[in-house]
C-alpha cells in the first residue's frame, strides 16, 4: 500500500508557506493555497506530486489521518506499478 506523508513548511523571509508532499522515492513541494480547507491543500500536494513524478497510481480512494505536521494518505488497493 501506498503511503503519501504530507508536511506544512512555514514561511521564510524568502519564501512563503508550503506544503511538501513525500514517499521514500518522491517530494514536491507547493505553495500555500489559502483558499482550501486544510484537507483540500494537503490533498493537491499530492495530486500534484502524482502529477510530477508520472505515476501511475490510483488515488481514486483515499483514507487520511491528521499528523502533528499534516497528513498521511493512503489509497485503497494502491501499487506501485513499475
Amino acid at each position: 500500500m501506498i503511503a503519501i506523508q504530507t508536511k506544512y513548511l512555514p514561511a521564510t523571509n524568502t519564501k512563503s508557506s508550503r506544503i511538501k508532499a513525500f514517499t521514500n522515492n518522491f517530494n514536491v513541494i507547493i505553495p500555500f493555497d489559502c483558499s482550501l480547507n486544510d484537507e483540500q491543500v494537503y490533498f493537491k500536494a499530492v495530486k500534484e506530486l502524482v502529477k510530477k513524478h508520472k505515476l501511475d497510481w490510483d488515488i481514486s480512494i483515499m483514507n487520511y489521518g491528521s499528523t502533528k505536521n499534516g497528513y498521511v494518505f493512503t489509497f485503497n488497493h494502491s501499487t506501485i506499478k513499475a
